[in-house]
């Protein structure tokens, strides 16, 4: 059985620069980092530079994206359960998105520092990204 802390031990995290928005929207618009279109709305997580009346319905701001540079097999079990449980015992709000290899956090810019502390007591890697 594959152990979610084989995967965080030095598993780099990247910071991205940007500061971004969770987003009610109208429509998909042209700039956007991830979207999901279900039965009941489309929810947008887009750069905050890129907001306008346009296609924004409610958005929800001031969130910074954190990227595990990890691979994670389909098979494993619990890793962003882990991740997910470390931030909640710190009374951080998360936001996640998983891509096809690994998984992406927003984490309130507020909770920023105190959310990296606790990655690294998992044994990540924390950086701002280049």
């Amino acid at each position: 059985m594959l152990n979610p802390a084989d995967y965080l031990q030095n598993c780099q995290v990247e910071i991205w620069s940007q500061q971004f928005a969770v987003v009610k929207s109208k429509y998909v618009p042209d700039d956007f980092v991830a979207v999901f279109h279900d039965k009941e709305e489309i929810t947008v997580i887009s750069e905050k530079r890129h907001l306008n009346d346009n296609w924004v319905i409610e958005a929800e701001q001031g969130w910074r994206m954190l990227s595990f540079r990890v691979t994670l097999p389909f098979e494993l079990v619990g890793f962003l359960a882990v991740v997910a449980q470390v931030l909640a015992d710190a009374q951080i709000s998360i936001f996640a998105l998983s891509a096809y290899s690994t998984d992406h956090l927003l984490i309130k810019n507020s909770d920023l520092t105190k959310a990296i502390h606790c990655l690294e007591s998992l044994g990540c890697m924390v950086m701002e990204s280049p």
